[in-house]
């Protein structure tokens, strides 16, 4: 998918909201363990509920990877349902892969040809050379960790050894890598007021904003800083929030309130 394309169907729908599809066995509502494969049924109506809100799905690989070769065949039972039924929506593996070339390339390739998502995390710690083959690929995304919202966020990220935090580090030298059109940066809505000083630095990437919801993000601080003026340039994720609204059995109904309530507010700054 590309910038224009995501732009128009932010702006289509009045929303930038991205639902996060972390399926924990011990959450989901019990009456689902009796389907043949309980964590895909779990995602198709979460999916299918929030779908008329969202703009983007984010399966972290994480809640897949845990339950083995089962597990990844639910990942990509979920992928091929949200390419088919919603063509439109953008797809993030939230993988936070990072490795040599290589490496990276066949990361890439899996996540990229195989999984068909649009777009990948990663994690640029060692460098140019774990983050430029993710950009080879057209049409697709590499969303670099920044400034995440996690309280170890601070060993490392937040730390002042070249007189400025490493994350600003991070995003002066990776923004020279990619372009505003296959780049994104990771942004905690838990480090809402850091925004406008991110912005200063890469004021035309979009920012994936995790945070927002069961961690105590401020959507409202969130887009005063971060927001870009004519393209939004924000994803605002929220997971547990929404997919484990209820685990009766109106779930998915539940979901789609919580995701309802959400666009709404969203809505005001799509004008």
């Amino acid at each position: 998918m590309t910038r224009a394309e995501l732009i128009n169907e932010i702006k289509t729908k009045k929303t930038f909201l991205c639902v996060g599809l972390d399926p924990d066995i011990s959450k989901i509502p019990s009456f689902l363990l009796d389907e043949d494969d309980p964590i895909f049924e779990f995602n198709r109506q979460i999916i299918d509920a929030t779908a008329p809100y969202c703009v983007a799905f984010k399966p972290n690989t994480a809640f897949y990877e845990a339950y083995g070769l089962s597990g990844m065949a639910s990942l990509e039972k979920t992928v091929k349902y949200i390419k088919h039924e919603y063509p439109n929506h953008f797809l993030i593996a939230d993988a936070k892969r990072g490795d040599i070339g290589n490496t990276s390339t066949m990361y890439a390739k899996a996540f990229f040809n195989r999984l068909h998502a649009d777009a990948i995390t990663i994690a640029p710690y060692m460098g140019s050379d774990s983050v430029k083959p993710f950009l080879e690929f057209d049409g697709k995304w590499a969303i670099v960790l920044a400034l995440t919202s996690n309280e170890g966020a601070k060993d490392f990220q937040l730390d002042e050894g070249k007189n400025e935090p490493l994350y600003k580090h991070v995003l002066k030298t990776s923004s020279q890598w990619g372009t505003p059109d296959n780049m994104m940066y990771v942004v905690g809505a838990t480090k809402a007021g850091m925004f406008e000083e991110i912005r200063a630095i890469v004021p035309e990437h979009f920012l994936l904003v995790p945070g927002v919801g069961a961690q105590g993000g401020d959507l409202d601080e969130v887009c005063k800083y971060g927001l870009i003026k004519n393209d939004i340039g924000l994803l605002i994720n929220s997971s547990r929030a929404i997919i484990y609204a209820s685990n009766k059995e109106d779930f998915a109904n539940a979901a789609a309130i919580e995701a309802k309530k959400l666009a709404d507010e969203m809505s005001e700054y799509c004008r």
